[in-house]
């Protein structure tokens, strides 16, 4: 910079910042210093930093979001299967749990996820209301089954009950058996041996049993077993009686569809126990059981 020199007698000019500087704005006060080049001052920390200067550390993640997320998925997809609802309700329950905890943090500001925390508590809600319709359902279902169940058994056992009476007849009864079989024994009627006689025990009384065989069926039937059992009013087996008038007719052989076969036999029983009697009867011991026929005999005992 140059300074001119004056005619004498004269001060010389000192030029100011505003001569030095044609093409900068004139100082309000042209006494003070000029303010310094940069942006006026506002008293705030430039964008992103804090009063200190330092940048803004960021928000930490939400562990909280992530876990209720998870299991609030995990708690859906268990839900699903009606069967695995005792799994599905503890990882929906915590779902809510920890997605109720992560949106706190969020709306705090002290962490983010807020998204995902929401949708944490949305699943573990929908996993809950799954598990507990499935309760239900498991609940309902079972109860149902126990019921169907108790009625078969009811059922079963009044069956059994009447196939049981079914079989023990009184004399005069029939009874039918599986192949088609219809069996009846008729009351029992005095039996008087002739002069050759086996089986009868003297003072002993003697009993006809007639029994008489009927096919229903619509196929030939087999007799296996032709022989009845007796047993007195004891509850004693009784012994066959056998002579030789020829009276006895023993079952046997096949029965024709629609055909019937009769046959006869004698028992000898006790004077003391002679009044009632028991006779047991199947037409094949292999397959089917015997039926039980009973009652008075109209024998007197001694």
């Amino acid at each position: 910079m140059t300074v001119s020199t004056p005619p004498d007698g004269e001060q010389p000019v000192i030029p100011t910042p505003d001569d030095r500087d044609p093409w900068r704005p004139p100082s309000p006060d042209h006494g003070s210093a000029p303010a310094p080049w940069g942006p006026p001052p506002t008293g705030l920390p430039p964008t992103g930093l804090p009063p200190t200067g330092l940048p803004l550390a960021p928000r930490p993640g939400n562990g909280m979001a992530v876990s209720a997320l998870v299991l609030g998925v995990l708690g859906v997809v268990l839900a699903l299967p009606v069967v695995l609802f005792w799994l599905a309700w503890l990882p929906a329950l915590l779902a809510v749990i920890f997605g109720s905890v992560g949106l706190g943090l969020a709306r705090k500001g002290r962490a983010r996820g807020k998204g995902m925390a929401l949708a944490g508590v949305l699943l573990g809600v929908v996993g809950l209301l799954g598990a507990i319709a499935g309760g239900v359902l498991f609940v309902t279902t079972v109860h149902k089954a126990n019921d169907d169940a108790s009625a078969w058994i009811e059922k079963a056992k009044k069956s059994a009950e009447a196939e049981k009476k079914a079989r023990h007849p009184s004399f005069g009864g029939s009874y039918t058996f599986g192949n088609g079989l219809k069996v009846t024994v008729a009351e029992p009627q005095p039996f008087v041996p002739d002069g050759y006689v086996l089986g009868h025990a003297k003072g002993n009384k003697a009993v006809q049993v007639t029994i008489k065989v009927v096919n229903t069926g619509t196929e030939r039937v087999e007799i296996q077993t032709g022989l009845p059992s007796v047993n007195d009013a004891d509850g004693a087996s009784t012994e066959l009686v056998i002579d030789g008038s020829g009276r006895q007719q023993v079952l046997k052989g096949y029965v024709l569809p629609g055909r019937e076969v009769v046959g006869t036999y004698a028992f000898s029983l006790p004077p003391d126990a002679a009044d009632r009697m028991e006779v047991e009867f199947t037409p094949d011991a292999k397959r089917w059981e015997r039926t039980y026929w009973s009652g008075p005999t109209g024998l007197t005992g001694k």
